[in-house]
């Protein structure tokens, strides 16, 4: 099942204080960017974050779901409907996200 544009303008919302967020659409999913470092994405209209330490942390229940078959764990995202929680998760992980491939 694909996700719907209105979960992604939901989440883009949740998220609109942080700046520099954006977003690719990529075979019915979105992948999700905060300065140009993938920290998750929307699969199957559920917010899934990289499962780095910072989020770890923050999340010591965190609850792993596969994006889709194959796929590495990634943590869900429960309270999207907590803006300024959404936010800061987002921003704890920054710092630990693996930096952009260099483009050949």
């Amino acid at each position: 099942m694909a996700s719907s544009k209105e979960y992604l303008d939901f989440i883009l919302e949740q998220l609109s204080d942080l700046q520099d967020i954006r977003y690719r659409a990529m075979m019915g999913e979105y992948i999700l960017y905060y300065r140009d470092k993938i920290f998750g994405g929307i699969y199957d209209d559920r917010l899934l974050l990289k499962p780095v330490g910072a989020l770890l942390q923050k999340l010591p229940e965190a609850v792993y779901e596969l994006p889709y078959e194959g796929a590495k764990p990634m943590v869900l995202a429960q309270d999207v409907e907590n803006k300024a929680f959404l936010c800061s998760l987002v921003k704890a992980m920054y710092p630990e996200l693996p930096a952009p491939k260099k483009k050949k």
